[in-house]
């Protein structure tokens, strides 16, 4: 099944000139059968490197993101060009994982790009939407050292169209300074909690919260948190219910699980269920 938006830019390709009416229809019937892209895979070759999934998004309602880390900036560049010129969906194109020194040499292959470099992500915008997706979003963190993490989820959220609450070094260490912001936590929709250490931040949330937690454990912290493994496994066993736990450092995996919540509650929203 395919959403509104999805629709409207097929419609906008075909009036581009994009897509002939036998593409479009071909593209039609195979979503709305549940089939797999209406193209053979070489139509989505990049040199002899990369396969591209170009409807990903008409699929899972997200398109294909590069992982821009061990890519040459050559590589990253050819990939966002073939996306831009084949657009199929109204979705940011992103990369996640970029240093500021493989974003310099992306920007010599391909105009346009902006990069969030505290999210390490780079990315084609899309063409503003004249509404964002219903929900927010909240994003917290337990220190400082966690943001890079949290940033690449909430740029990964608002680039892909949903409303974004930042909330940063609330940790348990210093309890009230999450208690003092209890209104974000009754905003939310949805909760993103970002901890390293013991990872202890999720549970205490956890319990807080009317909304869906997704708990990621980050890298940081002393010899004895393994590189993020103690966090993850404090998380896993996290005694407040409706917490999930994604991986080690996965900002990005928190914001599409997220955002899957949210256009399920839309789509329920939209077939009257409430």
């Amino acid at each position: 099944m395919f959403d509104s938006e999805s629709v409207r830019h097929l419609l906008d390709s075909v009036a581009a000139g994009k897509l002939s009416s036998e593409q479009a229809l071909l593209k039609l019937q195979q979503l709305d059968s549940g089939a797999f892209d209406p193209e053979p895979a070489e139509a989505g070759r990049v040199e002899d490197f990369a396969r591209i999934d170009h409807y990903r998004a008409d699929r899972t309602g997200f398109p294909e993101v590069i992982w821009g880390q061990d890519k040459s900036a050559s590589q990253i560049a050819q990939i966002m060009k073939v996306q831009r010129d084949r657009r199929t969906s109204p979705h940011a194109i992103m990369a996640t994982r970029v240093s500021p020194e493989v974003y310099a040499d992306i920007q010599t292959h391909i105009l346009g790009t902006q990069y969030f470099s505290l999210a390490r992500i780079c990315a084609l915008p899309s063409a503003p939407v004249s509404q964002p997706r219903l929900g927010t979003l909240g994003i917290l963190t337990a220190g400082t050292s966690d943001l890079p993490v949290a940033e690449e989820a909430a740029v990964t959220a608002e680039l892909s169209g949903f409303r974004v609450e930042r909330l940063w070094d609330v940790g348990v260490a210093g309890i009230h300074r999450l208690l003092d912001n209890r209104e974000v936590l009754a905003r939310a929709d949805v909760l993103i909690v970002v901890a390293g250490m013991e990872g202890a931040l999720p549970s205490v949330v956890g319990g807080m919260a009317q909304c869906p937690v997704i708990a990621v454990p980050t890298s940081i912290g002393y010899g004895a948190s393994f590189g993020g493994l103690a966090a993850l496994l404090g998380m896993l066993n996290s005694c407040a219910a409706g917490v999930g736990v994604v991986n080690i450092d996965n900002g990005f995996g928190a914001a599409i699980l997220a955002g899957q919540i949210l256009r399920t509650a839309a789509r329920l929203r939209g077939r009257g269920l409430e």
